[in-house]
């Protein structure tokens, strides 16, 4: 009977070295790891292939140009309802009792704002 409180006793005294020496043992761990390296954002410029502003072909500015001016327009009209979307949703929520929960319409109705949102977002990056 002895023996076996004394295994019980050892096994929790180790068991209690063991969780005290745990943070101990990750605060040097962590201070051995190596630095990470930055990784280059996929949107800054090549510093070995600069972008020429004034390309050799003056036709395919052009109709950069015109693309450039037709998506804005798209963006504009594609923001507006966005802005009547948003407009409709701030109205169904302030008819609702801030006590209930939200009805299955404002829920879609923030759905398909967030899907607008996101195919101006990917318009704009082009």
């Amino acid at each position: 009977m002895i023996e076996s409180r004394r295994r019980l006793l050892t096994m929790v005294a180790g068991a209690a070295g063991v969780l005290a020496a745990e943070p101990m043992l990750a605060g040097l761990q962590s201070t051995y790891r190596r630095p990470l390296q930055p990784k280059p954002s996929p949107d800054t410029p090549d510093r070995h292939n600069p972008v020429e502003l004034n390309g050799p072909n003056g036709a395919a500015n052009s109709s950069k140009s015109a693309i450039d001016q037709q998506t804005q327009k798209e963006i504009r009209a594609e923001i507006a309802r966005l802005y009547e979307l948003v407009a409709e949703l701030k109205e169904q929520v302030e008819k609702t009792d801030g006590t209930t929960t939200l009805s299955v319409s404002v829920v879609k109705k923030a759905q398909e704002i967030e899907k607008l949102a996101k195919q101006i977002k990917d318009r704009a990056k082009g």
